[in-house]
């Protein structure tokens, strides 16, 4: 099926936009290399079968790469591809506008709370 976007930022959106995939990358970036049991205990409230389906989806698009290892029981292991650590300045410019459109906001009375203003995991990509 043939993708159609008016501009290209929309499919640069479609790839890092879900409420997990940006803590995903984060996390990736800053550890390299984890495996799925890892990344669900690093992002509490995530359930395994949207776990599961973000990977999916950030594999499809070439940002991540998922190693199978033959063993028993079988293990998983996912890392930040070339082209996923290509995302490290975008994630890291939208990271600070982010906060600083929350610090904006909350002096103009609105309540923004940002649990994890870190941005470390970007930086290390």
């Amino acid at each position: 099926m043939k993708k159609i976007y008016d501009f290209a930022i929309d499919l640069t959106l479609d790839v890092i936009s879900g409420k997990w995939k940006p803590a995903i990358l984060c996390h990736l970036g800053e550890h390299k290399t984890l495996r799925t049991g890892e990344l669900r205990r690093m992002l509490p409230g995530i359930s395994q079968r949207v776990l599961t389906k973000q990977l999916r989806e950030l594999e499809e698009d070439g940002v991540v790469s998922r190693q199978v290892f033959g063993e028993v029981p079988p293990r998983v292991e996912y890392s930040l591809t070339e082209e996923g650590r290509s995302l490290r300045e975008i994630l890291i410019s939208m990271s600070d506008w982010g906060n600083r459109h929350a610090q904006r906001e909350n002096q103009a009375g609105q309540e923004i709370e940002i649990h994890n203003g870190s941005k470390s995991g970007f930086e290390k990509m």
